[in-house]
């Protein structure tokens, strides 16, 4: 064992000193690394000469020697490896070796003649002293000031790391979210710490207020500080909106929100007056923005504007309105239901006529009303009428396809291509969105079209919906599609509700039901649950629809239940879909999921597998990815399947890889990347959008009380295409069809379309800040006279 004395280290910590060998991985993204180093020196029991370390730390360089601190873990698959917690660089010790290192290719200009003048000017050492005070280089002769603050910000950039590693590791942060700090600040990182750690709710995800609060204890922040008051206002604020979809809170909520936040322990009281203050510095400042006494996010705020904007100018465009005669419009359209064989009923005929004369349209309906028939016939009548192919292929890249067709999600995206026959992607495909690099496509480089259909548009939150339509040109026709009765969006706002309240866009309502194929039930009772109603007969077994009564503390076992007899009947996971409102609990999405698992996919030595925290992955999984991944072109909602898993001593790059497929598109994730993924043999009613399955199984109990009400459980039923077996208590069910209205979104969209075209005007300005806005397949098996009671035992 190398072992030696090092007087710099604490008591009893760990450490490994050694020269870096190899780079296995390392993410320039957050730092992570697996490094192998020779080993020279350390206090744990380990005799080998060289070793694997792990943890967060900038790129290591050839022959660089660093100390590791931290702890001798074993690994189940991997063996011994060193866990970092943090770090240090070794400086050359030796005049000769002080002098090489400054003359390195690290620092730029700086020669082996000057790296000579400081050492002789500083001593030998000189990086300890320039790090402590930089203003020492001023001792340096013939060193200009602009070499001298480059030879500082360098050190500080290889140095500066260890330090703040170590402060922040004293603080209680982890190296992951220390690095994060540090991506964040660099080299100001411990002055801000040490003067306004409140400044990282602002600054950093994953820091909360009660986390800077306690930093602001240690440092003797009192309670009434401004800069602690006006931090529990951006924090409330930020979790308003995001967590409960407001766009804005008005100033009386947000100071009882934040009044209640701040005097929650026994500091100086904090008043409200003292909140008042600083949210009027905040909207003084541009951080936050007031308006008629509303509060909102900057991004929020500039959405709501740049839509009401974008909307208005698309709606002046009055070219479309005698294109083409009446007479014309209705031969084209006989022409097309002889060629489909299908007659349209008035409304739909309205529909398609009212969307082919106006700039934009609003297409409402629930399930089965023919929203997808109006679709394809726009689509259809639009190319006749203006005597364009639908065929992608006789287009290229200077005459594009003129119609676009687009969901929120993939799947959704792909149901309508099905539906058409034509392409369709999902909305942040089309604007070319590329992760941190944004979005393609924007005000300044519109997207190239003529016809814009958005379908699903209830899940498109505000941000999507300003970077959608600040990216069309002015002579585009837009279609929006959707059900105002489902869930709203996951993001910030209810846009297809508020532009339908609006009045200000051309509407079409579709009521009537046309699909009611074998007298199917599912589509009345989503109907009857629409208008606050439940059928008598709920409980009784239907052809496509049966209701189990269950305990909550039951349904674990009657789902799997469920699920095993619609197996023996042929169909897969692929085809059987479970839903829930939350995740956690004995009903809850977790519980499921695990117990799906050993019935879908059991543990079998044909399957490989690989552990997650408590959650073990296998291949033949399904799962569901949770973040969008744009290079990978997977999304926000996508399901897929686990296709392979490789373990660590099988690949060069030395790690655990998970192969899932999303539909033919194999995206590769590490160890560390699982986090993006979860199992999806269940999944949330929100995840369920834009989606439809042959069989969804819905759990119903009382506890899910927090969640239950009348468009979650109207979003659930309507993604059923076949069968929908819901089990649970009756009165749960009920509980939530009769609960609309405990959370209605605060947003200002309705009014701002209604108010004068002045008050929609943007300044310049206002664009630039709008630039960083944030924003995320079903094989049908026929089985004829098959009823979901068959899949029960009896």
């Amino acid at each position: 064992m190398h072992q030696n004395s090092l007087d710099l280290f604490q008591e009893n910590e760990l450490y490994m000193k050694g020269t870096h060998l190899v780079t296995i991985f390392h993410n320039e993204d957050n730092l992570y690394s697996v490094v192998r180093i020779k080993v020279s020196e350390t206090n744990v029991p380990y005799e080998e000469k060289e070793a694997i370390v792990t943890g967060y730390f900038p790129k290591i360089h050839e022959d660089e020697t660093y100390t590791f601190f931290g702890a001798l873990k074993d690994h189940p698959r991997f063996g011994l490896q060193f866990h970092v917690e943090h770090f240090r660089k070794e400086l050359p010790q030796t005049k000769q070796g002080v002098i090489q290192y400054l003359s390195s290719d690290i620092f730029t200009g700086i020669g082996k003649k000057t790296a000579e003048n400081i050492v002789n000017a500083i001593g030998e050492n000189a990086i300890s002293k320039i790090l402590e005070n930089p203003s020492i280089l001023a001792e340096v002769p013939k060193l200009s000031t602009e070499k001298a603050k480059d030879v500082y910000k360098t050190l500080m950039e290889h140095q500066g790391l260890e330090r703040v590693m170590i402060a922040l590791s004293q603080l209680g942060f982890g190296p992951q979210l220390t690095m994060k700090i540090y991506q964040t600040y660099k080299d100001e990182t411990l002055q801000i710490i040490q003067t306004n750690p409140y400044q990282l709710v602002e600054d950093v995800e994953g820091i909360g207020f009660s986390r800077a609060d306690e930093l602001g204890k240690q440092i003797g922040i009192t309670g009434t500080d401004p800069s602690r008051i006006r931090a529990g206002c951006m924090y409330t604020l930020e979790q308003v909106s995001l967590q409960e979809g407001h766009c804005f809170v008005t100033k009386e909520q947000l100071m009882k929100s934040v009044f209640s936040l701040l005097n929650s322990s026994k500091s100086e009281k904090v008043t409200l007056d003292d909140i008042s203050r600083e949210i009027l510095h905040a909207i003084e400042e541009g951080k936050i923005m007031g308006e008629d006494e509303r509060i909102y996010l900057p991004s929020l705020y500039f959405s709501e504007k740049g839509l009401v904007k974008n909307i208005k100018r698309i709606l002046e465009q009055t070219q479309y309105e005698e294109q083409f005669p009446e007479s014309e419009f209705l031969k084209s359209l006989g022409r097309l239901e002889e060629r489909l064989k299908v007659q349209y009923a008035p409304s739909q005929k309205q529909a398609i006529q009212k969307a082919l004369l106006s700039p934009m349209m609003l297409l409402t309906g629930g399930p089965g009303t023919g929203k997808t028939t109006v679709i394809k016939g726009i689509v259809e009548l639009y190319a006749d009428l203006h005597g364009c192919s639908l065929d992608p292929k006789d287009y290229n890249k200077d005459d594009p396809f003129p119609i676009l067709l687009v969901a929120p999600t993939g799947r959704a995206s792909k149901r309508m291509s099905e539906a058409t026959g034509l392409p369709s992607l999902t909305i942040h495909r089309l604007l070319g969105w590329n992760g941190s690099e944004g979005f393609q496509f924007d005000e300044e480089n519109p997207v190239p079209g003529k016809l814009l259909i958005v379908d699903e548009v209830s899940m498109v939150d505000i941000w999507l919906a300003h970077q959608l339509f600040k990216s069309l040109p002015n002579d585009i026709q837009v279609i929006l599609v959707g059900d105002e009765d489902q869930l709203p969006s996951v993001g910030p706002g209810q846009v297809l509700k508020d532009l339908l309240a609006s009045k200000a866009i051309p509407t079409v309502a579709l009521t009537d039901i046309y699909r009611q194929e074998d007298g199917s039930s599912i589509i009345d009772l989503a109907h009857d649950m629409k208008n606050g109603m439940i059928p008598r007969d709920i409980s009784t077994p239907k052809v496509d629809r049966s209701f189990i009564k269950c305990q909550s503390g039951h349904i674990l076992d009657v789902v799997k239940k469920v699920c095993a007899n619609a197996m023996k009947k042929g169909y897969t996971a692929r085809d059987i879909q479970v839903l829930a409102p939350m995740y956690r609990g004995n009903a809850g999405i977790d519980k499921l999921n695990e117990t799906l698992q050993e019935l879908f996919n059991p543990k079998s030595e044909q399957r490989r597998e690989i552990a997650f925290g408590n959650v073990v992955y296998r291949t033949g999984d399904k799962v569901l990815q949770l973040v969008n991944q744009p290079d990978s072109n997977v999304f926000n909602g996508d399901m897929g399947e686990i296709v392979s898993i490789f373990y660590a001593k099988e690949n060069t790059e030395k790690q655990d890889m998970v192969i899932v497929s999303f539909d033919g598109n194999e995206v590769t994730y590490t160890k560390q990347d699982l986090g993006q993924i979860t199992h999806a043999y269940c999944c949330s009613i929100h995840k369920s959008q834009g989606s439809e399955f042959p069989i969804v199984v819905l759990p119903v109990v009382k506890s899910y009380y927090r969640m239950l009400r009348r468009n979650l459980l109207y979003t659930a039923v309507t993604r059923s295409k076949r069968f929908l077996i819901l089990c649970g208590e009756e009165e749960a069910l009920q509980i939530g069809v009769n609960r609309t209205d405990d959370q209605l979104r605060q947003t200002s969209l309705t009014e701002r379309l209604k108010s004068d075209a002045t008050h929609a005007q943007l300044e310049d300005e206002d664009d630039e800040l709008l630039k960083e806005v944030p924003f995320a397949k079903d094989a049908l098996i026929g089985m004829e006279g098959i009823s979901p009671y068959d899949f029960m035992e009896k």
